[in-house]
Order: C-alpha cells, then sequence, then structure tokens
C-alpha cells in the first residue's frame, strides 16, 4: 500500500518518500530531508524508540502526521500513540482515503 499511496501523491505533486520503518524515516530527518506529511502505520509508532517517537512528536508541530490504525490499536486509549498527530484513519483505509486526508491537510497549511 505504501508504493501506491507514494505513486498517487506524487502524481498530486506532493514529493512523497517510501520508508520501510520509522527508524528509516529519523535517518532521513537526521539527513535533513524534512517532509510535507507523513503517513505511519500505528503498529511502527509501537515498536519506535523513546528518543525516535519524541523526535515524531516535536516534528508534529510543524508537519501534519497521518496514522493508520487498526481500531484495537486506537480503542480504550485515551489518546492516539503519538503526540500531535493530525488525523487518525482507521483501517480498512482506502489508498484514495489517505491520499485525500494527506492533500486536506496540506491544502489547510497552505490556507
Amino acid at each position: 500500500m505504501r508504493a501506491l499511496v507514494r505513486a498517487e501523491l506524487l502524481h498530486a505533486g506532493v514529493q512523497a518518500l517510501g520508508m520501510d520503518s520509522v527508524g528509516d524515516l529519523a535517518v532521513a530527518l537526521a539527513r535533513g530531508d524534512t517532509p510535507s506529511a507523513i503517513v505511519l502505520d500505528a503498529a511502527a509508532i509501537e515498536r519506535a524508540t523513546g528518543p525516535t517517537r519524541a523526535a515524531l512528536a516535536k516534528l508534529a508541530r510543524r508537519v501534519p502526521i497521518v496514522l493508520v490504525a487498526s481500531r484495537s490499536e486506537i480503542s480504550g486509549k485515551p489518546a492516539t500513540p503519538l503526540e500531535g498527530v493530525a488525523a487518525v484513519l482507521v483501517r480498512p483505509v482506502t489508498v484514495g482515503e489517505i491520499v485525500a486526508r494527506v492533500l486536506g491537510l496540506l491544502r489547510g497549511q497552505a490556507a
């Protein structure tokens, strides 16, 4: 699904990177690559280390983060698995829904 989301975002004119893990994202951020938006799987957040989670929460103040989660990953929890998440999409979710949410958030930033 990641490759399809990336392709749709590229088609919409959004520079999109595809990362295998939150660790790969952390490396890209350390290089100075700052994305326009981030789409993360909730399971990846659960596996992330404390410093990586803190860096993502800090980044969320500047860059919208869309979290894709199963209902069980978010039900009964007081907050999302990551502070500052701009949107949570609950599976099952389509590529179109993810792309539409990202584009909507980016349009909101430009306004």
